[in-house]
């Protein structure tokens, strides 16, 4: 009876290479299946998918703010900042955009009384808050203590930081957190000026605050 050759093929299904095979490349190809599996994302089905996004997004819509005493209603999508609805939708840009994280203040407004960072909140949340910006500061021609000791003191250079720094300054006087030179360098801290006009920011600050 005659046998096959070593140099011919088997006669089935061969199995597959085993590492121990010695063979580099089989065992790549087998390291290469079992890391594929591990990191192989989960089978989500077709309602999982539909849940994850059941929450959708709706459009543009109208939204009234009440700005410098005066309600503005604009169309917008649920998105847009409160610094950009100012400045894009209803062209105050008297309030700059700055670093748009929340660093620098050239955005602050006052919202309800209190100072925040425009870029950092959305217009949609504002809604039935009344809104004060530089522009709403002065009484006609009449401008605000605070605008007339920044001119005074000198409390600017290039003046981009200015208007946020004067919406600061006003918030600052009014939570009675300008008493000494230390405690408003202090509340100030999170309006930045890069002329570094700071000595005479401080300054116009301290004298309004020594007017109330």
């Amino acid at each position: 009876m005659s046998t096959a050759s070593s140099s011919e093929p088997l006669d089935g299904p061969q199995p597959a290479p085993r590492p121990e095979d010695g063979t580099r490349r089989s065992f790549m190809k087998q390291a290469g299946g079992i890391l594929g599996l591990a990191l192989a994302p989960p089978i989500v089905s077709q309602a999982e998918r539909l849940a994850a996004y059941s929450k959708t997004v709706e459009g543009v819509s109208a939204l009234q703010l009440n700005i410098n005493g005066a309600a503005r209603t604009i169309q917008a999508e649920p998105r847009v900042t409160l610094l950009d609805a100012l400045r894009e939708y209803l062209d105050l840009t008297g309030t700059k955009k700055g670093c748009d994280h929340g660093q620098c203040g050239a955005c602050t407004v006052l919202v309800d009384g209190k100072r925040i960072n425009s870029c950092l909140t959305l217009a949609v949340m504002q809604q039935g808050k009344q809104i004060t910006t530089i522009e709403g500061l002065a009484k006609g021609d009449a401008l605000h203590p605070m605008q007339e000791a920044f001119i005074k003191h000198d409390g600017f250079q290039c003046g981009y930081c200015t208007p946020g720094q004067i919406m600061s300054g006003v918030a600052c006087v009014q939570e009675g957190h300008a008493t000494t030179d230390e405690q408003c360098r202090e509340w100030m801290s999170g309006n930045l000026c890069r002329c570094g006009a700071y000595p005479n920011i401080v300054a116009a600050v301290r004298e309004v605050a020594g007017k109330g």
